[in-house]
C-alpha cells in the first residue's frame, strides 16, 4: 500500500464492506493532491505544455493564484476511483463540466454516485454523476460516467 499511495497520492476512502454490493445511490469517494511534478508528468505524456499548467509567473499574471492542474487529469480522478473498486472495469463514456480552477497542492475529493446500474449477460452497465470537491467543498469539476463492470461486488481498495 505505500508504494501504491506514493505512486497515486491518493487516499481512498469507500462506504462498502465486503459483503455489500454496488446499489442505486452508493457512492465511491478517493481523495488526492495533485503535485508539479504530477503535472509536469501529464505534459509529457499528453504532450499539453499550456503555461498556466507549468509557469507559476504565467499562471499569476493570467488572474490565477498559482499553476492549475489540467482539467482532464483532474478529470482521471473517475476512472481510477471505478476501476479501483471494481477491477477489470471497462469506462464507456464521460460527460465533463469545468466549474473551478484546481490548484497545484490543493485537497481534491473524487466522487462517483451510482444512478443506474442494469445486468447485461454476465456483466453490469452502471451510470454515474461524477463530481469533484476542493478542500472548501466547493465542486471544482461535475459530470457523469457509464462503465460496464465485470461484478457488483467491489474489491477493497
Amino acid at each position: 500500500m505505500a508504494i501504491k499511495r506514493a505512486l497515486f497520492n491518493y487516499v481512498s476512502v469507500s462506504r462498502y464492506s465486503s459483503t455489500s454490493l454496488l446499489k442505486t445511490g452508493d457512492k465511491l469517494k478517493q481523495t488526492r493532491i495533485f503535485s508539479t511534478q504530477d503535472l509536469v508528468d501529464y505534459s509529457k505524456v499528453s504532450f499539453d505544455a499550456n503555461p498556466l499548467h507549468l509557469d507559476p509567473q504565467y499562471a499569476r499574471d493570467a488572474g490565477f493564484s498559482d499553476i492549475l492542474v489540467p482539467g482532464m487529469l483532474v478529470a482521471s480522478f473517475f476512472p481510477r476511483i471505478i476501476a479501483t473498486h471494481f477491477p477489470g472495469a471497462v469506462y464507456a463514456s464521460q460527460t465533463l463540466n469545468f466549474r473551478s480552477p484546481v490548484y497545484v497542492k490543493e485537497e481534491i475529493v473524487g466522487e462517483v454516485e451510482a444512478t443506474n446500474i442494469r445486468g447485461s449477460k454476465d456483466k453490469y452497465i452502471a451510470k454515474f454523476i461524477t463530481r469533484c470537491y476542493n478542500n472548501t467543498g466547493v465542486v471544482v469539476l461535475d459530470g457523469e460516467a457509464m462503465a460496464v463492470l465485470p461484478t457488483l461486488c467491489p474489491a477493497q481498495p
